[in-house]
């Protein structure tokens, strides 16, 4: 009799009987499982598999002995029957399994005859199942391929965004909580997944969905993926995601899982440890930093010395030197209080610096210039009986550079050779960098010789710096040799980058011919690329070669355009960016070409560029003060937009040119702007503000700017007060010198015209030749004086030349007869005269 059988005995005993032997309960994996996280242990499949079969015998064994007790006695008439109808079961369930099985995995028809039905279903209804079964139709093996290809017209007819709905989130799940579909690029239920295979589905589509753990479709998508997440697969899964960089996505996994009530009490060292390389890799400090918090509250996740090593370089690479030296007290002492699941009363996890921490904290000295901190890490790495090696020489030479300690760095270079510390090509590459700023060209020349003799084999970067000092000093010829040795080694970055600063080093240098020179030799050993050209116009600006920087500006768009069309749509090497225009913007506003100045800035505004106001706001006041004034009020519209608050310099010149346009009421609101500003501008400031534009705003416009100021309702702020006072202090200025009759002449040449308002005139400044400007910013033309006598644009011909006559002919007592006076004289005698007599001659900015 099968163990089923007596099962069944045993209960309808029992239940006939209503009592007798007590029950004995089957074994249950989930109470088997409670039981395991009770005492400590990770309740894995295989465990539980083996004491639940353990269990299931002995209960097999108790209930034989339950039911042979039972059986001695005479049973009655129903338990026969029982017995009789479970032997009756038995045998039809054997015959059915045969029957089953050798039908399993064979063709559906058999001699002609259609094996459908179960055997305890009536003739009917199998009937029924074989009529709709069969089809001409259907084969047995595939579908119908005329619909398949019906199916894929209607998709191909109707746009990609329209078939969306075909390919949505949602997820279709199966018996297996698997992906089913292979147009998803699932898994499907008929075939055997790996785990693998899964880990690698995961990652894909964690990377391309780029969810993010607030998001339900995360939880689904860790769910449906069928992984159980151990401490292998989740080492795989983070250590994935961080070779792409998806930090942030494995940060999420790491907390979605453990997290989660199945895997909360299975938190593995390890896997915080490798979250932590993946952190340090993508230079998330504070991130990292948090984990490693996170990591010293739970004894099971307890840092230890590759969780340490770990979390030290990634803050010594970012500079971080007071959070390591706790990280150091935390390591050599215990915990201050009690943290989760410590158990063992003397559990010390306290550990000593190795030399890769120390490493580290000098590695965060270099960008803080902390010297002083090498002398402290030299001296606990004695006490530690630690031996500084090639890297901590290297590093403590670097924090020696950074801090103008050239003599230290060459003391420490001796203490490496004496101790025996192989210098390696980056130690050789501090000291090249030291004899540079120190000025000792010849000596780092004999360093890098003194390397190669010594068989060290020399790295891009001891070249380049050597390549670059020489070029510093002129002798571009010597560097170009540096540059064949390059070419010979593994290069870690593009030959491009060495012309670049070789480039650069020569302007720094103020060898403007030799940066040309080296552009051209150049072409002969690689293409320039973006930098490169961004860095030609850079010494072309500096150099005043407007011609060249434009020529070569229209060349590398053109080639540009060349290329990008050649690469299917990918982006050219030589793509316009933003230092690209920026660069001939400049060049542009040093030339005083402000007619390609605006072709530059409107074809960058097309191409999706915004100038940066922190580093080129003077360029937008220098085009406005030139007669450029809508492309500053496009960027001020545009900087809004974006978000931001202009700086005050584009504020004060949209004020000023808004008064110039006698739009005053305009130039009100925007100063009530300013007062909400995150900045104040005083009275002086305003006051040196009118003053400089003097030549723009005349006398009449501050007036009708103060009018409408008093009659518009302003906002009681430091800013607008201050512009008020200082519009009525100029005003008041100003009509006390007409009162004292200071500015005026008995032949009225001069009557209430010491400032020729300039408004009634071209605002745009763009009436006369452009070129007669040489500096807009000052409004100093190339006219002669002329231009800034006082109201000769208010008076005729006649009278301007009267009283053009009179300046240059009072005190002629004093001048030579036999001839006109020199300019010299001319304009000390009048300015003389404007001191002792308090006549007010401005500038003219326009030309007549």
């Amino acid at each position: 009799m099968s163990s089923l059988s007596t099962f069944s005995i045993f209960n309808s005993m029992e239940a006939s009987k209503g009592g007798g032997a007590s029950r004995i309960s089957t074994p249950n994996p989930e109470t088997i499982k409670k039981r395991l996280l009770r005492k400590g242990v990770y309740p894995t499949p295989k465990i539980i598999h083996t004491l639940r079969k353990k269990e299931m015998l002995k209960y097999i064994r108790k209930s034989k002995r339950v039911v042979d007790k039972t059986l001695d006695k005479p049973l009655s008439e129903s338990d026969k029957q029982i017995m009789d109808e479970e032997a009756q079961f038995q045998t039809i369930s054997r015959e059915y399994k045969m029957v089953t099985k050798e039908f399993k995995g064979k063709e559906s028809y058999k001699d002609g005859v259609l094996m459908v039905g179960q055997p305890w279903e009536r003739l009917e209804r199998n009937g029924f199942r074989e009529l709709s079964s069969v089809s001409k139709e259907y084969g047995g093996k595939k579908l119908k391929g005329e619909h398949l290809k019906e199916l894929g017209e209607i998709l191909v007819k109707r746009n990609s965004e329209d078939s969306n709905w075909l390919l949505d989130d949602d997820i279709e799940l199966g018996d297996g909580n698997l992906m089913e579909t292979e147009a998803n690029k699932g898994f499907s239920v008929k075939r055997s997944v790996g785990d693998p295979e899964k880990i690698s589905y995961l990652v894909d589509r964690l990377i391309a969905t780029d969810f993010s753990i607030r998001d339900w479709k995360f939880g689904r998508l860790m769910k449906l993926s069928g992984l159980h997440f151990t401490e292998g697969h989740l080492l795989k899964i983070v250590e994935g995601l961080g070779v792409h960089g998806n930090w942030r996505i494995a940060l999420s996994v790491v907390e979605w899982v453990y997290n989660n009530n199945d895997y909360k009490h299975q938190k593995s060292r390890f896997v915080y440890t490798k979250l932590l390389s993946v952190l340090g890799k993508a230079r998330r400090p504070n991130e990292a930093l948090q984990v490693f918090n996170l990591m010293r509250e739970d004894c099971h996740l307890y840092p230890d010395m590759p969780a340490y090593r770990s979390i030290a370089v990634t803050l010594g690479q970012a500079g971080y030197v007071k959070e390591l030296t706790n990280i150091i007290e935390c390591m050599r002492h215990k915990p201050l209080k009690k943290i989760k699941n410590m158990r063992r009363k003397n559990w010390d996890p306290s550990l000593e610096p190795d030399i890769v921490v120390y490493n580290a904290v000098l590695n965060a000295c270099v960008p803080s210039q902390q010297w002083k901190a090498v002398s402290w890490v030299l001296q606990q790495m004695r006490k530690g009986s630690l031996k500084p090696d090639g890297a901590t020489y290297g590093l403590a030479m670097e924090v020696m550079l950074k801090s103008g300690k050239y003599d230290l760095v060459h003391d420490l270079f001796g203490r490496m050779r004496r101790n025996g510390a192989a210098p390696k090509a980056i130690t050789y590459k501090v000291l090249v960098k030291a004899f540079w700023e120190e000025g000792k060209v010849n000596e780092a020349v004999k360093v890098v010789r003194d390397m190669e003799l010594r068989g060290v084999v020399g790295s891009m970067s001891v070249y380049y710096e050597l390549a670059c000092c020489l070029c510093n000093s002129g002798r571009w010829q010597e560097a170009m040799l540096e540059i064949e040795k390059m070419k010979k080694l593994t290069l870690t970055k593009p030959l491009e980058v060495a012309f670049t600063g070789m480039i650069l080093s020569c302007l720094d240098g103020g060898h403007v011919d030799d940066c040309i020179s080296i552009f051209k030799q150049m072409k002969n050993h690689c293409a320039p690329n973006i930098g490169t050209i961004n860095a030609m116009l850079k010494v072309y600006r500096h150099s005043d070669m407007f011609l060249k920087a434009k020529e070569l500006f229209e060349d590398t768009k053109r080639r540009g355009s060349v290329n990008d069309a050649n690469s299917n749509g990918g982006r050219s090497y030589l793509a316009l960016d933003v230092y690209t225009y920026s660069s001939m913007l400049e060049a542009s506003a040093s030339a005083h070409q402000w007619e390609y100045f605006e072709y530059v800035y409107k074809e960058m505004h097309l191409c999706g560029f915004q100038l940066d106001q922190n580093k080129h706001a003077w360029l937008l006041v220098q085009a406005s003060i030139a007669g450029k004034w809508h492309l500053l009020e496009h960027a001020f519209d545009t900087i809004l937009e974006a978000g931001e608050i202009p700086l005050p310099s584009l504020f004060t010149e949209m004020v000023c040119q808004t008064s110039v346009q006698h739009n005053y009421e305009r130039a009100v609101t925007l100063v009530n702007s300013m007062a909400h500003a995150p900045f104040q501008v005083s009275e002086n400031q305003w006051t040196d503000l009118f003053r400089r534009n003097s030549e723009r705003i005349s006398e009449g416009v501050l007036q009708k700017l103060l009018d409408t100021l008093q009659s518009s309702e302003v906002v009681q702020e430091a800013t607008v007060s201050n512009f008020s006072k200082s519009l009525i202090s100029l005003c008041e200025s100003s009509a006390s010198k007409d009162s004292t009759g200071l500015t005026g002449s008995s032949d009225g040449a001069f009557d209430k015209s010491p400032i020729v308002d300039r408004d009634e005139h071209s605002i745009n400044g763009q009436d006369g030749d452009p070129d007669l400007y040489e500096n807009p910013q000052m409004g100093i033309t190339s006219n002669s004086l002329f231009d800034s006598a006082p109201g000769i644009q208010d008076c005729d011909d006649n009278e301007s030349i009267e009283v053009t006559l009179d300046l240059l002919t009072c005190d002629s007592n004093k001048l030579d007869k036999s001839g006109p006076p020199p300019a010299s004289e001319i304009l000390g005698t009048w300015k003389d005269r404007r001191n002792k007599e308090g006549i007010f001659l401005p500038f003219n900015l326009q030309p007549k």
